[in-house]
């Protein structure tokens, strides 16, 4: 096999990947919407509650202003957005154990128990469509969503300094 053979293989694979990607990311939205309707909180609550929890998976709790910056809302829409979940039960503010100045949010033990019931059973079907992989194929796997949230960052940081097209039409008006 040639090597042109062996990079239209390579580019056919991240093709698949990618396009796999955005198959993961669009089956992950609607499940999220389904939340959302079953537990009577809108798509943005149900987004902020995902940011809220990769944070804590992270090991490093969200603050307001970061929740507000991830979502892209102003301080006024971030403020009812978390009273709103506050009051809902879903999430708790605590104070920065590091910095009593900042406020993190954080899963409450009900919102938590709320979550866990509705994903068990897509943790259970991950497990059993994951039973018969070997274990270096789901290491490898790991690898990839790595490098591939990785490559996201990056492109995220990159979106953030350049100026929004609407920004650029009202300078030349």
């Amino acid at each position: 096999m040639g090597s042109d053979e062996t990079a239209d293989g390579r580019s056919a694979l991240e093709a698949q990947i990618s396009a796999d990607l955005r198959i993961l990311t669009a089956e992950s939205e609607q499940i999220g919407r389904v939340f959302a309707d079953v537990h009577d909180v809108r798509p943005t609550d149900f987004r902020a509650l995902l940011h809220v929890m990769v944070a804590e998976t992270r090991g490093e709790p969200i603050t307001s202003g970061e929740l507000r910056q991830r979502m892209g809302l102003s301080g006024a829409a971030i403020t009812y957005l978390v009273d709103r979940m506050m009051a809902s039960g879903h999430i708790t503010r605590q104070s920065d154990p590091g910095d009593r100045r900042k406020v993190i949010l954080r899963y409450s033990d009900s919102g938590l128990d709320t979550a866990r019931a509705f994903f068990a059973p897509l943790g259970q079907h991950t497990r059993t469509a994951m039973a018969d992989l070997p274990d270096g194929d789901l290491a490898a796997a790991r690898r990839v969503f790595a490098a591939l949230i990785d490559a996201m960052r990056r492109y995220q940081d990159e979106l953030a300094s350049v100026e929004p097209p609407s920004s650029q039409r009202a300078d030349t008006g």
